[in-house]
């Protein structure tokens, strides 16, 4: 015999307790990641649990004050070609600057400038904690060590940033004098980048750290050069083009195809970036 449908009633409060539980367990779900938003963001490796010996022989050991006292360590390559200047180098958000120690002494032979490469509060040999104004703090010290300390004329210092680095690279290239400026499989945003990650999160509205790159790049009246491997499946290779898009000429986008997220974007770079420089010589 044929079961007679459940009331109206019944089955509109069977429905209303599906969507409350899953409304729930959403809300929790975002909750939970605002709160461990800067320990997904930040990963840093401290020097006692890794740390690699300096590629270049070269290599020399600074530290300079941040706003806040920090103390903020880096690695210095002089140059090889004076009148080259220096390139400042912001790493991402992995590992410590001993991680860039091969990028660094590439980058320091194939541009002849010095090589500046620091870490953020929290990583290597650093105290303190990692947040967004922490890394632009970071990188204001950096600039400031190689005006007053390395003596680098500011137009011939060279702004680099590798993914997350980017947005303190480009946060410096809003705010000082600069050569060019160079930016490594960077993201337009940060909540951008995380929306591919997590399509289904509110990360536009809920995430603190922005690193909004997209919006300060049209201020940056240097030159610009961009690379971006066309298979990265971290900060996704459509990032590189609309940041492309909305820099100031001079500009010159470097698509590396079939490479991800990974140092092998930079060693392509290399001879690229030098061609660029020397065609937009201060």
């Amino acid at each position: 015999m044929e079961q007679p449908a459940p009331p109206l009633r019944s089955r509109r409060n069977r429905f209303g307790r599906f969507v409350l539980r899953w409304t729930v367990f959403y809300l929790g779900m975002v909750l939970v990641l605002w709160f461990i938003e800067r320990r997904l963001v930040f990963v840093p490796s401290s020097a006692a649990e890794a740390w690699e010996a300096p590629v270049a022989a070269s290599t020399q050991e600074v530290t300079f004050p941040s706003a806040d006292g920090t103390k903020i360590h880096a690695w210095w390559l002089p140059a090889t070609n004076p009148a080259a200047g220096a390139l400042l180098l912001a790493g991402g958000n992995g590992g410590n600057l001993s991680h860039r120690g091969q990028l660094a002494a590439d980058l320091n032979r194939s541009l002849g400038c010095g090589v500046l490469v620091f870490d953020y509060p929290g990583y290597g040999k650093n105290d303190g904690k990692p947040t967004e104004a922490s890394c632009y703090a970071a990188g204001e010290a950096a600039y400031k060590w190689l005006t007053d300390d390395a003596k680098v004329p500011t137009n011939r210092i060279i702004l680099m940033g590798e993914s997350l680095g980017g947005g303190t690279a480009t946060e410096l290239a809003t705010r000082h004098d600069h050569r060019a400026l160079v930016l490594l499989y960077t993201f337009t945003s940060l909540p951008a980048a995380a929306k591919y990650h997590y399509p289904f999160l509110p990360t536009h509205t809920v995430m603190r750290t922005r690193f909004d790159n997209l919006s300060k790049i049209g201020r940056v009246q240097r030159p610009v050069f961009i690379a971006h491997g066309t298979a990265d499946s971290v900060v996704p290779f459509t990032h590189g083009e609309a940041l492309f898009a909305a820099a100031n000429s001079p500009k010159e986008f470097l698509w590396v195809e079939g490479a991800g997220h990974d140092m092998a974007v930079g060693q392509v770079m290399c001879d690229p970036l030098a061609k660029f420089l020397a065609k937009n010589a201060p």
